[in-house]
């Protein structure tokens, strides 16, 4: 049997940072750890092909090789999805398909010819035993939950870990918490479950063997899910295996604002490689917290709590909201306060949407207020349902948020607020390779010379070489982020 996997091309978004890509001569941020560790379920003797759609085109001569495709993508990606299907009913190969955006609206995709749903580990082995005994059958889904422990390794030589500005890794699944909005416990569950130590060193050796050297994004939801264990178990023997391995990685991963009250925590995360920690803030307004059940960001000092997770060593980004109905017109003037006072530099700003089958998707339905899907991307000024704040207003607003807080003036100030406050960890790794010395020479050209941003630029340049010398990198890294964010807001601030 002949499997092709196909990854569909992910659209210039925020998290995209194509952009900013191009200045470090990578084509993606991150493969499809999602694919690759379904390659590693199929037969081993299976032949197997992986094409990601955001590093390399898709032939028709991969489509005529393979017996079966197998396809699995975000709603984001739902438009590539399309053209996918189309090309492989127009050649007759047989299309398998699961996933985040398969999972909530598969009745949308009515031309794929298996629908393989929710957890792999669970769903997978149902189809490939109907398919050993030719009867596999249109759908599967279940309510069980994957024993994560027998995930197996993601088959990284499907891919060129060249491609990519950093790789991924899975500890755990599931959120403690139940925000209206979010999706995750529809796809997880609630009751977080995790790999074991041993795994996880295992995956990191993987990693480590292929000769890849640079950033790991632990892709867990919310990766202090299960503080006990991590405490006890994976964070020391992943910060072990580090100083063993000579600090090959630094970690990014996503965490719940909560990780601020719990010192040991940080400490054993920095000590551990974790540099970075993306938290869901959403809004500084107590009754839109309490409106979409975000009662962990409730009754606390926001600002205060980033500050502690900020000086800990753990870089803070964040995602805002604004779109709620409890938001008062004062909304954005406070969120863009609270973003240039954090010092939060990856802020992305969104408005609110309803994603399918969440329990704000079901209360907005119930109330008739539902206009359409989703776009998956929340920061191209699409909204699916009506707002209570009338709707001119809720976009003028929010384009005065990405106007002011992307703007160079703002966002380089918050750079340095940033900078000014942040105790980098000091055990932190930088390595000075080809596409570093690349990516400062083409932002001394692109930003220091072309750009609009080029007197800030310089100011950050200097005042960052003469007064944190060791944060110099970052704050390079930090301006070449600020060009990618301004050239996907100004796309969407001019088509609006």
């Amino acid at each position: 049997m002949k499997i092709l996997l196909i990854y569909p091309y992910f659209p210039d978004t925020f998290w995209s940072f194509k952009h900013a890509l191009k200045f470090i001569l990578k084509k993606a941020s991150s493969p499809p750890l999602g694919l690759l560790t379904v390659a590693a379920m199929l037969p081993s003797e299976w032949e197997k092909r992986l094409v990601d759609m955001n590093v390399s085109s898709l032939d028709d001569e991969d489509l005529r090789w393979a017996d079966m495709v197998l396809i699995s993508a975000m709603a984001v990606q739902k438009e590539s999805v399309g053209k996918i299907i189309t090309r492989c009913k127009s050649v007759g190969v047989k299309i398998v398909a699961g996933g985040p955006l398969f999972t909530t609206e598969y009745e949308e995709f009515r031309d794929v010819d298996y629908l393989v749903l929710n957890e792999a580990e669970v769903t997978l082995p149902l189809f490939l035993e109907d398919l050993k005994n030719d009867c596999p059958k249109h759908i599967y889904t279940s309510d069980q939950w994957a024993d994560l422990r027998k995930t197996p390794l993601p088959l990284w030589k499907l891919i060129n870990m060249k491609h990519y500005a950093t790789l991924n890794i899975q500890y755990s699944r599931g959120c403690p918490f139940n925000c209206e909005f979010c999706d995750i416990t529809l796809l997880c569950g609630r009751v977080p479950r995790t790999k074991d130590k041993d795994q996880i060193i295992r995956e990191l050796e993987s990693i480590y063997s292929y000769g890849f050297r640079s950033g790991v994004f632990f892709v867990d939801d919310n990766f202090i899910g299960n503080k006990r264990k991590l405490k006890d178990e994976i964070l020391p023997a992943i910060a072990e295996w580090m100083e063993m391995r000579k600090y090959p990685f630094s970690f990014i991963t996503q965490a719940s604002i909560e990780l601020s009250d719990n010192e040991e925590l940080m400490k054993l995360m920095v000590k551990a490689g974790f540099d970075t920690v993306f938290v869901g803030i959403e809004t500084p307004n107590e009754q839109s917290l309490a409106e979409c059940n975000k009662f962990q960001n409730k009754n606390r000092d926001l600002l205060a709590s980033v500050k502690k997770i900020q000086k800990s060593g753990l870089e803070v980004q964040a995602g805002f909201i604004v779109g709620f109905d409890n938001d008062p017109l004062n909304i954005f003037d406070t969120q863009i306060k609270f973003i240039q006072n954090s010092g939060i530099v990856t802020a992305m700003v969104g408005l609110l949407n309803a994603l399918p089958r969440t329990q704000l998707y079901q209360r907005l339905k119930k109330e008739k207020r539902l206009l359409k899907d989703t776009s998956g991307d929340n920061t191209d000024f699409s909204i699916n349902f009506i707002p209570k704040m009338n709707y001119d207003i809720l976009i003028s607003g929010y384009k005065k948020i990405l106007n002011t807080v992307y703007s160079p003036k703002h966002y380089y100030e918050r750079v340095k607020t940033f900078l000014r406050e942040y105790i980098p960890p000091k055990k932190k790794m930088f390595r000075f390779n080809m596409n570093y010395f690349c990516a400062l020479f083409k932002s001394m050209l692109i930003l220091g010379i072309i750009g609009k941003e080029r007197f800030h630029y310089w100011r950050l340049f200097f005042w960052t070489m003469f007064r944190h010398p060791k944060l110099f990198p970052m704050a390079i890294t930090f301006s070449i982020y600020g060009f990618h964010f301004r050239k996907v807001f100004e796309k969407y601030i001019q088509s609006h």
